[in-house]
C-alpha cells in the first residue's frame, strides 16, 4: 500500500449499558482487500471510550504512513478530533469550562495513532443504512457481548 492508496476504514463503539462492559468494531478497507476488527472492555467503561477506541485500535493496525477516510458515527469523536483537540491542548488539557476533558488519555493516544497518517474524518448517520457502518456496529456489538460474557 502507497500513501496515495485511501484506506476506508469505519468505525463503531458500544456498551452493554453506559456505563457498562463495551466493545468496538472496525473494518478497514483497501483496493479488494477488508480486515475486520474488534475488541472488548470487561471492565466498566463507556460509549464514548469505545467509540475512542475504534480508531486508535484501526489506526494502530496500519503498518505504515497512509492516507485515511475515517468514518464515524459519534459526533463526539468527530468534533472532538477535527474542533476541539487544538484547543484543549492550548488550555493544559481543560475544557472552556477549565474543566478537566474526559478520556484525555484516549484523545491522547488517537491522537497519536493518527499523527503518522494522513487522516480525514467524517460523521455518517448511525443506522441509516451505511453498509461500513452498520458493519463496524455488528462488530462493536460483538465485542461488547464478549466483554459482558468475561464480566
Amino acid at each position: 500500500m502507497t500513501r496515495d492508496e485511501i484506506v476506508r476504514i469505519h468505525t463503531d463503539g458500544a456498551c452493554i449499558g453506559n456505563p457498562g462492559p463495551g466493545g468496538w468494531g472496525a473494518v478497514l478497507r483497501f483496493d479488494n482487500e477488508t480486515k475486520e476488527l474488534h475488541g472488548s472492555e470487561p471492565t466498566t467503561t463507556t460509549n464514548n471510550r469505545m467509540e475512542l477506541t475504534a480508531p486508535i485500535m484501526a489506526l494502530e493496525s496500519l503498518d505504515r504512513p497512509t492516507s485515511v477516510h475515517m468514518y464515524t458515527d459519534s459526533a463526539y469523536v468527530c468534533d472532538g478530533i477535527t474542533k476541539w483537540l487544538p484547543r484543549w491542548k492550548t488550555n493544559g488539557w481543560l475544557t472552556q469550562d477549565r474543566q478537566a476533558v474526559k478520556n484525555a488519555d484516549l484523545w491522547r493516544r488517537l491522537e497519536a495513532a493518527a499523527r503518522p497518517h494522513q487522516v480525514e474524518w467524517f460523521w455518517v448517520r448511525a443506522h441509516a443504512g451505511d453498509p461500513g457502518n452498520e458493519r463496524a456496529d455488528l462488530l462493536a456489538g460483538i465485542g461488547a457481548r464478549m466483554a459482558r460474557q468475561a464480566a
